[in-house]
């Protein structure tokens, strides 16, 4: 009779797969979506919020893609990309390490930081976004003109920050592993020089790919402003790319002159008169109609609040006229920040230093607080402070409607999400983490709350 090993080889089975379980360290869950943050370069200053805070508070764990801003692309006849600020960005060596090893030779400053980063997380992709709000359209607009204006600026920018050559005797090979353009934004006559510049950096990457055996990442930041997104070929342009960032914030801005919803989810469609109020919900649709990729739309989240002053108290300060931003308050609700000047700011100030913002990490500290009572408005999915004594109002996310819009993007299938910016939240990361776990859900929502398109 012939001995029927199968148990005692399963026992084992089950025993090695134990211990390999047990004496591996724990890893967080991967996301199949894209789990994005921009860390401004500037950051480190006032704020004092350095990439070692990403590695503390937990939030480089949940990250797929760190966007660094910004690069420059210079006005100059020849366009190329240069490092705004030397000291921040690779000067600096007096930030806290994140790993622990003290930095020995430069680059020193937030791109040691970054390859430290890497290097605790070898899956993470750090792009270096170009361009801004504030960066120059006159270099984009040049550099996109002509053949040679694009192959000039796109190997200036490959050179720089994916094959780092930083400066003289400063060298981080591998630093970034792509680009976020962001040219805010293209006019009509731009359309077809911007999808040939988006090209041009593909082509220049995927050559640089036959030689490192690497891919690089390519993606390009996207206004929801129908009127600016008219001037960008969608269809064209996502082809070129691995995704887009997609605004989702700032659909209202202080220097309206009514109060209104900075990244509502839905239109109004309960008041006839605000149903031009623009919605996250109305740009995707427009997106994947032009022919967007729903895998490529990736859509950015705030973590800061837009608020106005003179708000009078009706319909708890939304939909009512206001006589301009809110003033910059101290952190702590004792009063306004006396000094908001960026350049010489007083101390104890909310960090944007920006009339009519502020940071998740002080709106959380005012809910509740200060006279302030939180609001939250289910059917556009957004939240509200209010103070009727001062007639101070703001807008922003929390995670509630954090865990709709992630719950949204899973439901319509859309590549992931982003948050601008890092520095904003609070020092646990909070509203950043709740954006990962709402992205790494596996189960669907409701067709009551996800209108179908």
């Amino acid at each position: 009779m012939t001995k029927d090993f199968r148990p005692f080889r399963t026992a084992l089975y089950w025993l090695a797969f134990l211990v390999c379980i047990s004496s591996s360290p724990a890893q967080a869950p991967r996301a199949d979506k894209v789990i994005g943050g921009y860390f401004e370069e500037w950051g480190i200053h006032y704020g004092g919020f350095t990439l070692a805070d990403l590695q503390k508070n937990g939030v480089a764990n949940e990250l797929t893609h760190l966007i660094y801003a910004f690069g420059d692309v210079t006005p100059t006849s020849t366009p190329t990309c240069a490092i705004e600020d030397p000291s921040a960005a690779y000067l600096d060596s007096s930030l806290p390490s994140v790993s622990g090893k003290p930095y020995t030779a430069p680059p020193y400053g937030n791109f040691g930081a970054i390859l430290q980063l890497k290097e605790l997380h070898p899956h993470l992709k750090v792009l270096i976004s170009l361009g801004g709000q504030a960066g120059n359209s006159a270099g984009w607009v040049s550099a996109a003109a002509t053949p040679a204006g694009r192959v000039a600026l796109a190997s200036s920018c490959i050179d720089l920050f994916v094959k780092g050559n930083i400066a003289p005797g400063v060298h981080a090979p591998g630093l970034f592993d792509g680009f976020n353009i962001d040219w805010e934004f293209p006019s009509s006559a731009d359309k077809q020089n911007f999808t040939a510049l988006l090209k041009e950096f593909r082509t220049q990457l995927d050559t640089l790919s036959k030689s490192t055996g690497k891919r690089y990442v390519l993606t390009f930041d996207s206004p929801s402003d129908p009127k600016k997104y008219a001037n960008i070929d969608l269809k064209a342009a996502a082809e070129q790319v691995d995704f887009l960032t997609i605004d989702g914030y700032d659909l209202a801005t202080p220097d309206d002159k009514q109060t209104n919803q900075a990244s509502s989810l839905y239109a109004a469609a309960a008041k006839p008169s605000l149903d031009g109020s623009p919605a996250i919900d109305a740009t995707v649709k427009a997106y994947l109609k032009a022919g967007v990729p729903a895998a490529k739309y990736t859509m950015g989240l705030p973590l800061y609040a837009v608020g106005w002053k003179g708000v009078a108290n009706v319909n708890h300060g939304l939909y009512q006229k206001a006589t301009g931003p809110a003033p910059v308050p101290l952190v702590d609700g004792s009063g306004i920040c006396p000094r908001p000047n960026k350049a010489d700011p007083s101390p104890g100030c909310d960090t944007i230093l920006t009339p009519g913002f502020l940071t998740y990490t002080t709106i959380e500290k005012f809910t509740g607080t200060n006279g302030f009572t939180a609001w939250y408005d289910s059917a556009r999915v957004a939240a509200m402070l209010y103070n009727p004594s001062s007639g101070i109002f703001y807008t922003y996310d929390t995670p509630a409607s954090v865990a709709t819009k992630t719950a949204y993007i899973r439901e319509k299938k859309l590549g992931g999400a982003y948050v601008w910016a890092l520095n904003d939240d609070d020092s646990s990361g909070s509203l950043t983490k709740a954006v990962a776990a709402g992205l790494k859900k596996s189960n669907t929502i409701s067709h009551s709350k996800v209108p179908a398109n």
